[in-house]
């Protein structure tokens, strides 16, 4: 059966340049192409669980502008469930997107009708939020709109979902009751913003302590490195030529969240996960680089090593 997964969070329109490099300040240089792609974290994280396997639900909001219809119909389009998702008059969010012929990228947001989810939305959907057995955030809706549902999460008596927080844009969480929160999955620059405290051990330690179940901190082509109370093993990156790296941490959030609310052990969650995101980085765009379940399972199969049993993977997930 698939997992029920709630993503509450972003959905933007991405337009996005490619460039031969970044310009300098001040500097004007000539792009070699231009597309609108629909996109956010959230929109992004969403769509990743489902092209996995996930019964996916979003929770967010769009602009009246023409672009918002346009991002509703994309999340319908790729089997995610919009019916919670709302409109407000203005603007939706728009990302402006740089990505040089190394796959790097720049990203500038707009939050536009992102900005404005708030508690009385929380309110009106919580309901339906925690019948869900993963529940997926990210910061590109207010700070205090995510403490907010957090904070309810941990004072309700009924089960809960897991939940997993992409703290991207990156911000200090010391408004967040952390202890609400199962997994937290930074990369390693933003691991650096997360507290005042600048070094990366005390931080995962911080967090642990203040109730945080499990940090996976994605270091690109050095692999994962995962930290609970028990210890910090890492495990291996997936080697690729990457073309695009815009939506990798979002196939990686969205495949830990299919893996876990399957009932995977967390270290098979961890390989999954990350070979969703190592496939993303081989595709241009945000959400048409997000791959299928077969894709990730093909990529497991042709990958196994010590660290996992690709055809015992194939087996606990249902197709």
């Amino acid at each position: 059966m698939a997992a029920k997964i709630a993503v509450f969070g972003s959905v933007n329109m991405d337009l996005v340049t490619r460039v031969s490099r970044f310009p300098r300040p001040g500097e004007t240089i000539r792009g070699l192409s231009f597309s609108r792609i629909p996109g956010g974290k959230g929109a992004n994280q969403a769509v990743a669980a489902a092209k996995l396997g996930g019964d996916v639900s979003f929770y967010g909001l769009i602009g009246d502008d023409g672009v918002g219809e346009g991002l509703y119909q994309n999340l319908k389009d790729h089997g995610v469930n919009p019916s919670a998702v709302e409109t407000r008059p203005g603007p939706s969010g728009v990302a402006l997107i740089q990505v040089n012929e190394g796959g790097e990228n720049q990203i500038v947001i707009i939050p536009g009708a992102n900005g404005e989810v708030d508690a009385d939305y929380v309110d009106s959907n919580l309901e339906d939020i925690v019948k869900a057995d993963v529940l997926l955030l990210q910061l590109e809706v207010p700070l205090d709109t995510i403490a907010y549902l957090l904070g309810l999460l941990e004072e309700t008596s009924e089960d809960t979902p897991e939940v997993i927080l992409d703290p991207a844009p990156a911000e200090d969480l010391r408004k967040l009751p952390l202890s609400a929160v199962d997994m937290l999955t930074p990369n390693e620059g933003e691991l650096e913003a997360l507290f005042p405290d600048k070094d990366p051990g005390r931080t995962v330690d911080n967090l642990i302590r203040q109730g945080v179940r499990g940090v996976l901190v994605t270091r690109g082509g050095d692999g994962v490195s995962y930290h609970d109370a028990n210890g910090n093993p890492t495990f291996p990156s997936f080697t690729v030529e990457p073309v695009d790296t815009t939506a990798a941490g979002d196939a990686f959030t969205g495949g830990l969240g299919v893996a876990l609310g399957e009932g995977w052990p967390i270290k098979e969650s961890i390989l999954f996960a990350s070979a969703a995101g190592a496939i993303s980085t081989t595709r241009e765009g945000a959400q048409p680089s997000l791959p299928q379940r077969a894709d990730v399972l093909q990529l497991l199969e042709e990958r196994s090593n010590d660290e996992i049993d690709a055809k015992s993977l194939t087996g606990e997930i249902d197709e």
